[in-house]
């Protein structure tokens, strides 16, 4: 049984999320490119694994032939049948396999990934999803080069499995809206911090102390390594947990950026960051209730996506202020968002009406 790494967080051991690495004596189809692909993609269909034998090519290829059989052609699709046929393409594209022996991919002419030696020091010699191993390559990349986030002057480096935004629309009405904040700077809570771009504009715009959390382990795992070598960050303290986990802090300022679309079954790892179920929300305002200072200011970044796209009717911000229970609005700003890349084969059309928006809430 292999042993994930383990960190300390206020005295709070936690383990590093990984994707789980299979036996490397699994029984498996060897793919080869001189293999017919017929047989590999029957084989994945009937529920068998298939394991890329020679180039890394073979299994890029392999894929590339799955999407096609799947007859997945974008354009006019609705969001329902996006989501079915990612649903599909995931379950077969993860019975494709590759080995790493050493904390390299025995596949020839294969990417270097740093993610093998760091999250997985405990284990010598096992298999994983392709796919898996195309997302940690994806995120080692990201994590090497760092991304610059408009209003900050260092570069995040998100560790493996943390969401981070790749549109900056919410972010730049955020850093807008906090050059002209005139309340209280002395604490402020950033539930959710993922990657922890709103955390360092909490502290950009000098907040005294910035208590960030989050129930994803690699998200406050990675922003303690950064913490350790990022002088303006200091004031920042971490707390794993879901919502604001253990922190007991009441706050000037509460800041949530949460997914921006209802989930439509069950959720892991970076699903979270993307998807709400009906629980998520409700439990959110309880809380925030209780740690919002009686003359503090509670501030949402969210998106009308879900009613644009036709997945939701509700919208659980105002769902809420209706409920006339808890908060009042002080105002909402909305920007529009930026065209969706001419490269993404997912439908945007409901791009040209998308609005993201940053809601100012009060003690009622």
């Amino acid at each position: 049984m292999s042993q994930k790494p383990a960190f300390t967080i206020r005295g709070k051991e936690i383990e590093v999320s990984r994707p789980e690495p299979l036996e490397a004596s699994a029984e498996v189809i060897r793919l080869t490119k001189r293999m017919d692909m017929d047989e590999a993609l029957e084989a994945l269909e009937e529920g068998r694994y298939v394991m890329i034998r020679d180039f890394f090519s073979t299994g890029l290829n392999l894929l590339r032939e799955l999407k096609q059989r799947l007859s997945y052609k974008g354009g006019n699709q609705t969001f329902e049948s996006q989501r079915a046929f990612r649903k599909a393409y995931r379950e077969r594209s993860h019975r494709v396999l590759l080995r790493i022996e050493r904390h390299k991919i025995t596949a020839r002419k294969s990417p270097i990934v740093g993610w093998f030696e760091i999250l997985y020091p405990d284990v010598s010699e096992f298999l994983l999803p392709f796919p898996q191993v195309q997302g940690l390559n994806s995120s080692w990349q990201w994590y090497e080069k760092g991304i610059k986030f408009p209003g900050l002057r260092q570069r995040i480096h998100p560790y493996y499995g943390v969401y981070f935004p790749t549109r900056f629309d919410h972010v730049l009405l955020f850093d807008a809206w906090l050059k002209n904040y005139a309340g209280k700077r002395e604490v402020a809570i950033d539930v959710g911090t993922g990657c922890g771009v709103l955390a360092f504009l909490l502290r950009k715009y000098r907040f005294g102390i910035v208590h960030a959390t989050d129930h994803n382990p690699n998200a406050i795992i990675g922003l303690q390594q950064s913490l350790k070598s990022e002088k303006q960050s200091e004031g920042i303290e971490l707390y794993y947990g879901d919502l604001f986990a253990d922190c007991d802090q009441e706050a000037d300022l509460i800041v949530f950026n949460p997914p921006w679309l209802p989930a439509d079954k069950e959720m892991e790892g970076l699903d979270t960051a993307i998807y709400y179920d009906e629980h998520l929300f409700p439990a959110f305002f309880a809380e925030a209730k209780k740690h919002l200072k009686p003359d503090g200011q509670l501030v949402l970044l969210f998106s009308n996506l879900a009613q644009v796209s036709n997945l939701a009717k509700d919208h659980p911000i105002e769902k809420e202020l209706a409920s006339g229970a808890r908060f009042e609005k002080v105002e909402l700003q909305q920007a529009e968002v930026k065209s969706a890349s001419k490269k993404t084969r997912r439908n945007a059309q409901w791009r040209s009406r998308e609005k993201v928006e940053l809601w100012v809430l009060r003690h009622k």
